[in-house]
């Protein structure tokens, strides 16, 4: 985990918001007298990620032309995890999404059996900022190649905490579909990725149930950047 996570955590956990399920869309209106920094900077999840295969798609197809042709004859999967989220202040400065996501091995579309001997979870962590971000709804997204896919499996477990530049949280939840992990805790302490009961758990034999991955991207890294750009505001470099 690098620093920067490091310290939006820490400033998140000693913030302690509630976690909030995602809500309706709020009625929207333009304020010019709206805060467009601190928590007062009001925002909502609308729509959160979806769990398992409803998260994955086939990639979009590209006509083109090709020196040494298809390698794959058949569509390979992707994991796309998206959320809609919308904004209340005329602009916004900055807000960053940070992932957790948990990966099932036995959920693997090509590791039937898991003969590697994969731990039975993979964990994946990411932050995304976006900048100059205007009133209204919106979306954030996050992606997994299909070798994710194919090799770790489907996501059983995701949560998501919306920060701003000081490190407050302004909106968080978490759904699963792991047993022991509780979907929509009400606080940030109570969140799977917080737990070392969770994160730390091994099996009978001693040998841990979940392996630390890296590999989670941004949305506008892969091919599904060229997928509804407009819903996406520009990422801070």
């Amino acid at each position: 985990m690098n620093k920067k996570l490091m310290m939006m955590t820490t400033v998140a956990l000693a913030a302690a918001v509630a976690f909030a399920a995602p809500k309706k869309k709020a009625p929207v209106a333009v304020d010019d007298d709206a805060p467009t920094t601190g928590k007062e900077a009001k925002i909502t999840l609308d729509q959160f990620p979806k769990l398992g295969r409803a998260a994955t798609l086939p990639a979009p197809s590209l006509s083109g032309g090709s020196i040494i042709g298809k390698c794959y004859t058949k569509p390979r999967n992707w994991i796309v995890l998206e959320t809609k989220y919308s904004t209340f202040s005329k602009w916004q400065d900055q807000l960053t999404f940070t992932w957790h996501v948990l990966l099932e091995t036995k959920s693997a579309t090509e590791n039937k059996g898991n003969k590697e001997g994969l731990a039975p979870y993979s964990y994946f962590t990411t932050s995304v900022t976006y900048q100059n971000i205007p009133q209204g709804s919106h979306a954030a997204s996050v992606c997994l190649h299909p070798s994710y896919l194919e090799r770790f499996g489907e996501p059983k477990a995701i949560g998501l905490v919306v920060t701003n530049a000081k490190g407050e949280m302004l909106a968080g939840d978490s759904v699963s579909e792991i047993q022991g992990i509780p979907n929509h805790p009400k606080t940030i302490e109570a969140a799977f990725w917080n737990n070392d009961d969770i994160m730390n758990k091994n099996d009978k034999e001693g040998n841990p149930m979940i392996e630390r991955r890296q590999g989670l991207m941004d949305r506008s890294k892969t091919i599904w950047a060229l997928v509804n750009p407009n819903d996406y505001e520009q990422v801070a470099q």
